[in-house]
């Protein structure tokens, strides 16, 4: 049988928010079979458990937030990328504040943190939400055009295409595809950085947004190169974090996803909008387990490796 998976013991981590600057205590800790990923704003007078489901999604600008009334954690998506990558299926997120901390403004932190932890097996099925026919939602025509697709699949795969017209990223890779059962998620996605233009940093300070980015967990460009020191951790690193997000943003469906994706300028928006679309119809997809491991798509029965 294919097995959920949490963790073995707890582990922790403090940082910033990069659009908050506050700081932030994270504890990570082992849950039961079919709890889900769940936040839980212990540093409210009652603490608030926000458990991760598309629905829970209501707030898109920059980031992924989720909200149970009014308690919200924001900038969910790149912890929840190093869950999907690792296969991780149940977790309780303590937080200190309502924004999931940077840290270096990838998700390989965070899969540090879930592998010093130690993944462990539960007695419990793992479900994946199979595709059974294609989703698609688009918005825009022309030059404005951006969409995001799912297919049938028989594993996990994922392909971004990016269309940003400036000359640092015109001299890199603007599509990638990515198979989460051939590739390795730690050493191929899980370094690439958030990234931003000082055009953007300085009127989204001005609206009091981007409070603790800087060069140590972002990539920042002027209008004509990338000013961190150290250059770009992949040739390709733009569209990869646009791939980090999109494993993050789609796995707040809240089970692991057999299907192809697809995307052309997507975001978190049009991803969210994307498995809202998949639920609303029933017949685009059936819930399955896998009794014979064998059975399972390649890659899918090992418990992931940090490096």
């Amino acid at each position: 049988m294919l097995q959920q998976r949490t963790l073995k013991t707890l582990t922790r981590a403090v940082g910033v928010g990069l659009h908050s600057g506050q700081r932030v205590e994270l504890t990570l800790r082992p849950a039961q079979p079919d709890t889900g990923i769940v936040f839980r704003r212990v540093d409210l007078p009652e603490p608030v458990d926000i458990p991760v489901t598309a629905m829970a999604v209501n707030d898109t600008r920059l980031a992924s937030t989720i909200n149970v009334g009014s308690a919200k954690v924001h900038t969910i998506e790149h912890l929840m990328s190093a869950c999907a990558g690792l296969g991780l299926d149940n977790l309780y997120v303590d937080i200190t504040a309502e924004e999931v901390p940077i840290l270096d403004g990838s998700s390989s932190s965070f899969v540090f943190l879930l592998q010093s932890a130690g993944i462990e097996l539960q007695r419990a099925p793992r479900r994946f939400i199979r595709m059974l026919k294609p989703v698609e939602v688009r918005e825009g025509e022309g030059a404005a055009a951006k969409w995001a697709r799912l297919d049938p699949y028989h594993g996990y795969k994922l392909s971004f295409e990016i269309d940003f017209h400036h000359p640092a990223v015109d001299s890199t890779g603007q599509r990638f595809e990515f198979d989460l059962g051939e590739g390795s998620y730690s050493r191929d996605i899980a370094r690439a950085r958030t990234f931003g233009f000082t055009r953007d940093v300085e009127m989204m300070r001005a609206n009091g947004l981007a409070l603790g980015g800087g060069l140590d967990n972002a990539i920042v460009m002027d209008d004509y190169k990338v000013l961190n020191v150290g250059g770009l951790r992949y040739d390709d690193e733009f569209v990869k974090h646009k791939i980090l997000d999109a494993i993050g943003d789609l796995y707040c469906v809240g089970k692991p996803l057999l299907a192809a994706y697809s995307a052309f300028r997507s975001g978190h928006a049009m991803n969210n909008k994307l498995l809202r679309a998949l639920l609303a119809d029933p017949a685009s997809y059936e819930v399955v387990t896998f009794e014979d491991e064998k059975q399972a798509p390649h890659g899918f029965a090992q418990v992931a490796r940090a490096w």
